[in-house]
């Protein structure tokens, strides 16, 4: 594995961010199942609802929406709301092998993931508030970003740790893709983040890991 380079300016104080380039491999396939199911079970064993939001992590991601002007109840970092939707029954979804392995990442994390499929962006990248008449077309339909947690490549806005940009948007044919997790800095490393991408590849190797680095 390579090291990778992550050029991002922060205008956002506390946050951390690591990223992982990532290429399908077939292999793994039937493995990753069960590798949703186990996760899952792990979230129910480990968390509920009541106390979620005291999580060290789950806390510290909601002083950040806050401190961007977002109020985390309202708009929920897509990890939290990943979270309660596995505790209230919900089953981890099957989409695509990169999507469902950065879903295990953010159920394990408790932090916002996304993929950004390869050719859809370019670096570098700005973590910064969304500004006032900022948009775009989300995986939930046009999306006001004003005052999110937002990050920002050379064509604009290009997810945001809510819900995320159609741009970007790993299709069917996807085969390469960037991860991107978003950390609360005084609670977890972008190491930390690695180290558990690798455990999950162990359990499920979909992907090849190419490059990672965080900043």
């Amino acid at each position: 594995m390579e090291p990778l380079e992550v050029p991002i300016r922060f205008e956002l104080d506390g946050w951390a961010l690591f990223m992982a380039e990532l290429e399908l491999a077939r292999e793994g396939a039937n493995q990753l199942r069960g590798l949703r199911q186990s996760v899952t079970a792990k979230v129910r064993e480990t968390r509920n609802l009541e106390t979620l939001s005291s999580d060290p992590t789950v806390a510290g991601l909601r002083r950040l929406f806050r401190a961007a002007g977002c109020d985390p109840t309202r708009y929920r970092p897509s990890s939290e709301a990943l979270l309660r939707r596995l505790l209230k029954g919900s089953e981890m979804p099957e989409i695509h092998p990169l999507v469902d392995l950065n879903n295990c990442l953010s159920a394990e994390l408790a932090v916002p993931c996304c993929v950004l499929a390869e050719g859809t962006f370019e670096p570098p990248y700005v973590m910064r508030a969304g500004q006032p008449g900022e948009s775009y077309e989300s995986l939930r339909g046009p999306f006001n970003l004003e005052g999110k947690p937002l990050l920002v490549d050379a064509l604009g806005p290009c997810d945001a740790p809510i819900t995320g940009s159609q741009r970007v948007k790993v299709k069917a044919d996807t085969e390469r893709a960037i991860l991107v997790a978003y950390l609360p800095a005084d609670v977890l490393s972008w190491e930390v983040a690695l180290e558990k991408v690798e455990g999950l590849l162990v359990r499920a190797p979909v992907a090849h890991l190419l490059a990672a680095g965080g900043r």
